[in-house]
């Protein structure tokens, strides 16, 4: 077509859908959901598919992600949503401030955001822990920058590289990589990211821009009056939102130390399956930061289906994705994609950051740069031996974070909150983002070496 040879003509089909897609979400302002929608359609379309596949494969990649990233979003909400609403966070936060001293508070706040982070979306975690950021800038004389930035650094990189995020699970869904060792790997990477980004970055950074807290934000946030009394333990958060990841992990052991059959194993893969341990956490929620804590079954349910409206809109744009990705193996774009990163001798590691870094910065979505990515990066693997999958789904999460500029809604968000100007955020905020991505993917290379 065009003269051009069949695999030319799918990488300038697939170029001209992603382009458009960019440009239906940035410049025409359209939600997610329905660009995706239409950019499947129009590359099925496009690529030569018959009709009656187009909508078919789209179907098929929508449902196919949403049976279990669906599942998965909606139990993490609720456990986030118990714990938000019973002090749980602040427990969290406030023991390890204690412990750390105002000396090393900025560490402090990277680890309660990293702890917190974990089952909470990023904007529900930040919106969780701000207040304790302006809190702890009153009470100890720290700069709102130099604890505002370890506290972000901590919520990306979870949300970034940890399950149960909607980005990493989605890649993991895609890549068909182990649930249990991407977290591991996610931990043993987003540590050492976390701190090198935020308390390291945030103390250098501070010194240039301090920070002036909004003096409304100071006011209502600030509140020595708080009752605590019915806070839940630190312990006892703890092992609430630790208990799925510790869950996941105890399978993974099953599965590396035990004989396929073995009756261990077989219960341990039951029961360390995100849907289950989700399902379980959440469940001893509802008495450790439900019915201890003074809620009612009645505040218990009305919290619960308050948690779930706003996910609405993100289930919708993970499961457009995954049809979008189903599109792009179906029509063929992908196993090109694929044909040449092998010729071309791209580390697929490399390649899924890449590709993703790209989306990240031209659409201003993590989620959008994960499924886009994942999807366009999949055919590699039936054609690299030896590819290990977490690493591409850590790798493919690293790139979704990078240079989080003007179309992002972070950036704002965070720009109102920390009272900063375009130009401070963009060197506070979007380099922070920038620092996270490519030292993720430093340690991403380092760690793909010895596994």
């Amino acid at each position: 077509m065009f003269g051009l040879t069949r695999d030319t003509y799918l990488l300038f089909d697939a170029g001209v859908t992603i382009v458009g897609l960019v440009l239906l979400i940035t410049r025409f302002k359209m939600h997610p959901f329905i660009a995706l929608t239409i950019a499947a359609g129009f590359l099925g379309l496009t690529s030569g598919m018959p009709t009656e596949l187009v909508m078919k494969s789209f179907q098929d990649g929508f449902g196919g992600v949403l049976g279990f990233v669906g599942i998965v979003l909606g139990l993490g909400t609720m456990l986030g949503k118990l714990m938000a609403e019973s002090g749980g966070a602040d427990q969290i936060a406030q023991t390890l401030i204690r412990t750390f001293g105002k000396e090393r508070v900025h560490w402090a706040m990277m680890l309660a955001a990293f702890l917190v982070g974990l089952p909470l979306f990023f904007e529900i975690g930040f919106v969780l822990l701000v207040p304790l950021v302006y809190i702890v800038a009153r009470r100890s004389g720290v700069s709102i920058v130099k604890i505002g930035i370890p506290l972000l650094a901590g919520l990306s990189v979870v949300h970034g590289l940890v399950p149960p995020h909607p980005g990493p699970l989605l890649a993991i869904s895609v890549f068909g990589a182990d649930i249990g060792k991407t977290i591991f790997y996610g931990l043993i990477v987003g540590l050492p990211t976390a701190a090198i980004a935020g308390p390291i970055y945030g103390a250098f950074i501070a010194k240039r821009i301090p920070g002036e807290a909004s003096p409304e934000l100071m006011e209502q946030f600030v509140r020595d009056d708080a009752d605590t009394t019915k806070l839940p333990s630190f312990g006892i958060t703890l092992v609430t939102i630790l208990m799925p990841v510790f869950l996941m992990l105890l399978k993974a052991l099953a599965d590396i130390s035990l004989p396929e059959h073995h009756t261990i194993r077989v219960w341990m893969d039951l029961i360390g399956h995100p849907i289950t341990s989700l399902l379980v956490a959440l469940l001893v929620s509802f008495y450790t930061f439900g019915s201890q804590c003074g809620f009612s079954r009645d505040r218990i349910v009305a919290l619960l289906n308050d948690s779930l409206a706003p996910v609405a809109s993100i289930v919708l744009i993970v499961g457009a994705g995954g049809g979008f990705k189903q599109m792009l193996v179906a029509s063929g774009v992908g196993d090109v994609i694929g044909n040449m990163a092998v010729q071309a001798s791209v580390s697929p590691i490399l390649l899924a950051w890449l590709v993703a870094a790209v989306i990240r910065i031209a659409t201003g979505s993590a989620t959008v740069a994960t499924i886009t990515g994942a999807g366009i990066v999949v055919p590699v693997i039936s054609l690299v031996p030896g590819v290990n999958r977490e690493l591409l789904v850590l790798a493919t999460g690293a790139g979704s974070v990078i240079l989080s500029h003007v179309n992002d809604a972070g950036f704002w968000l965070v720009k109102q909150y920390f009272n900063m100007t375009v130009a401070q955020t963009f060197k506070t905020w979007s380099m922070m983002e920038t620092i996270i991505s490519v030292v993720g993917l430093a340690f991403i290379l380092l760690l793909s070496l010895f596994v």
